[in-house]
């Protein structure tokens, strides 16, 4: 652009340069937690502001902003790591959710304030970096460039939810408290349904369906089954989730439709929308064979991407309890082993491969 009227092609150019830049920083801010990338921007943003004074100030506002959403980020990020530490320290809690938290749909909501926090610090480009992780193709540099601990994080919320679930019936020797308890929980994931927290609702029922649970048979024979069942076929994984697919679709016309913030709410179940993702990406080639780019592969994931991006922007509506969010997201849960134990205690195991099991996990913890 030094060439003849290279002056006035540069001041056509410097207001979409940084209206690009705008839109990057506003769209993908994690991709500048890269000091190579900041490195690039530090320069580039010195020549603008050379050659258009009045674009400075539009620059460092957006500087400006980038900073705050980075420096969030990061409090976010630690604030994770001390929930993780506090929850391995703690003994397992003496408080029943149902004292704490007696309604439902109280607790239901609760979840979706934790559901929809930790979705807005999911960036769009962590799909991206994860999908690098996987390629032998690219050059390192490109793998180390970013992490993706968010959404490594949103699914380790989902296990945890799921062993929550199964460590607050376990706890109970009274099967009259375990059936409360059971119940109390399938009725917590009908309001997750309602509101469209479909990540809590599938987490819900994973804990009620893991086995120190399920074999609880003297407990679910005192269960009122038929919501839970209505639930299950709903969450069925049967034909690639066809019922759960044609609810998301449902929640998302509501959404798109909506005048009232608690209808705009969609948390997708995320185990599924990343495995899409995965395979769209892994399934379709990049190129076709003419040796065009396959632009509908991309148009399929940026579609993909976009609801994503819109769902993690909606404000959670309900009134928050900081006091139940903390229980949800840092009381002590058992482990796999522990609730195995916990179940056998409940109800003596009834056939002989669960006797040897409680007799092996009886003679590990008293090894330990």
């Amino acid at each position: 652009m030094n060439g003849e009227g290279g002056k006035e092609r540069l001041q056509r150019f410097v207001p979409r340069l940084v209206q690009l830049l705008a839109e990057w920083t506003e769209t993908f801010p994690y991709d500048f937690r890269d000091e190579r990338v900041m490195g690039h921007v530090r320069s580039i943003t010195q020549k603008v502001a050379a050659v258009d004074a009045a674009a400075r100030q539009e620059v460092s506002a957006l500087l400006q902003n980038l900073l705050l959403r980075l420096t969030a980020l990061e409090r976010y990020e630690e604030g994770l790591a001390r929930l993780a530490t506090e929850a391995t320290t703690e003994q397992l809690s003496q408080v029943d959710v149902t004292e704490l938290c007696p309604s439902a749909t109280v607790l239901a909501q609760q979840l979706t304030h934790v559901e929809l926090e930790r979705l807005s610090y999911i960036g769009p480009e962590e799909f991206v970096q994860a999908f690098a992780k996987e390629s032998p193709h690219l050059e390192t540099s490109f793998k180390d460039m970013k992490k993706t601990r968010n959404l490594e994080s949103y699914v380790q919320w989902f296990n945890r939810l799921s062993y929550f679930v199964a460590t607050e019936v376990c706890k109970h020797a009274k099967k009259k408290q375990r059936v409360r308890v059971v119940e109390y929980w399938i009725e917590t994931a009908r309001e997750c349904f309602n509101i469209g927290n479909f990540n809590s609702l599938m987490a819900i029922i994973a804990g009620l369906n893991m086995s120190p649970i399920s074999r609880l048979k003297k407990t679910w024979s005192k269960v009122q089954l038929a919501k839970f069942s209505i639930l299950e076929h709903q969450m069925d994984p049967s034909s690639n989730f066809s019922s759960y697919r044609s609810t998301l679709k449902a929640a998302m016309w509501r959404s798109a439709g909506a005048t009232d913030e608690r209808q705009r709410i969609v948390v997708p179940f995320f185990s599924l929308l990343v495995k899409d993702l995965y395979f769209l990406n892994e399934g379709c080639s990049n190129k076709l064979p003419n040796g065009h780019i396959n632009f509908e592969k991309f148009w399929q994931l940026a579609k993909q991407v976009t609801e994503f991006i819109a769902w993690k922007q909606v404000a959670c509506p309900f009134e928050k309890s900081p006091r139940v969010i903390a229980f949800l997201q840092a009381s002590p849960v058992l482990t796999e082993n522990a609730l195995a134990l916990a179940s056998f205690e409940c109800e003596p195991p009834d056939n002989n491969p669960e006797k040897e099991r409680y007799k092996a996990l009886k003679s590990e913890l008293n090894a330990q």
